[in-house]
């Protein structure tokens, strides 16, 4: 009497009918490779399974890469639209002050970040009324604080945009919230000839929400449509 085990009718039907059903699965073609294997015994070698098994390893790593390819794309594309609804919502203010206060509730929405400043070097002191109006967003510094701060004090060269994190927040920039920033983005302002600098810096309770490693293209964009409409309210 064979002691092979037969298969059950029904499941040897369902796999004649469909067979497609075990090819598409990872897992049950393995098995049925490795048995194959086993039956061979260890003397032989399986050019073919090796071929396989090495098709099957640069497969998974295809797939892997595809799935980060389009992660990318998705999380590039969600921060263009993020951009693009930040900067329409900064053009549509009227008037200066209320152009600030959106800027530091509306526009840090969509941006998603806890804290919006917009430092402009200048030699007026920071306690004319006006500044101190909208001293939630705006702060005035002495010519040369952008350089010094955009460098962390050390000189030299630096990007127009410069994502870092950070212990805590400068209170000179953020104030009171100072204390809970744990990542910056700071962007240098050109506002034209014979104008002095201006910083806008975005901070946020994330220590992951700014780093070096990423890219600056949006921002750099964002920084642009900054300068140009703050040309408008200080021509």
């Amino acid at each position: 009497m064979s002691s092979t085990r037969q298969i059950d009718d029904a499941l040897r039907e369902a796999i004649i009918t469909e067979p497609q059903v075990i090819l598409d699965d990872n897992d049950v073609m393995q098995a049925l490779i490795a048995a194959n294997e086993k039956a061979m015994g260890g003397n032989i070698v399986d050019l073919r399974g090796i071929a396989m098994e090495r098709l099957e390893t640069r497969l998974d790593r295809l797939e892997d890469t595809h799935r980060s390819v389009i992660a990318a794309a998705y999380e590039n594309l969600a921060g263009t639209n993020q951009i693009h609804r930040a900067v329409l919502c900064m053009l549509d203010p009227m008037d200066f002050e209320v152009f600030l206060r959106d800027l530091g509730t509306e526009v840090a929405d969509i941006l998603r970040v806890d804290a919006v400043r917009l430092v402009l070097e200048s030699v007026q002191s920071d306690e004319d009324p006006a500044i101190q109006r909208l001293g939630n967003v705006l702060c005035v510094a002495e010519p040369g604080f952008v350089d010094i701060y955009m460098t962390q004090g050390r000189g030299g060269h630096f990007r127009p945009v410069t994502l870092r994190g950070i212990q805590e927040g400068t209170t000179e920039v953020f104030g009171d919230k100072a204390s809970w920033i744990r990542s910056e983005a700071c962007l240098k302002l050109d506002f034209g000839p014979r104008r002095l600098p201006g910083l806008l810096v975005l901070g946020s309770e994330d220590p992951h929400m700014f780093t070096p490693q990423q890219g600056a293209d949006l921002l750099t964009f964002f920084a642009g449509v900054f300068e140009r409409t703050m040309r408008r309210w200080l021509s």
